[in-house]
């Protein structure tokens, strides 16, 4: 079991910038990719960010490339989302979420967080 709690959420003017953080504990957190999706009212869930074990290897969605960075810190148990140059599309939910390889397909994750609200406002 991975328990996964996301922080950093909050409202922001467009343009600004945000820093979630995902804590992860339970199994080691350094077997898992570890993925960051977004859900925003009346849509479906969708792929933000990935980021495999090493941190080597990063994904992101087209519609954030450049704009957001995934890093993470297997010796504190985390994952970042930083977030820049904010549009009020970036509003929505953010979930953290792991699984045991790269998915973009939400379904396919293994374990979620409860999420954090982020809001861009224009």
């Amino acid at each position: 079991q991975v328990q996964l709690v996301e922080s950093g959420g909050g409202l922001v003017q467009a343009g600004g910038s945000l820093r979630l953080s995902c804590a992860a504990s339970g199994r080691t957190f350094s077997f898992y990719v570890m993925g960051w999706f977004r859900q925003a009212p009346g849509k479906e869930r969708e792929f933000v960010s990935a980021i495999r074990r090493s941190g080597s290897t990063v994904y992101y969605a087209d519609s954030v490339k450049g704009r957001f960075t995934i890093s993470r810190d297997n010796a504190k148990n985390t994952v970042y989302l930083q977030m820049k140059s904010l549009k009020p599309e970036d509003t929505a939910v953010y979930y953290c979420a792991s699984s045991t390889n790269y998915y973009t397909d939400y379904k396919r994750m293994d374990y979620w967080g409860k999420g954090t609200l982020v809001t861009v406002s224009s």
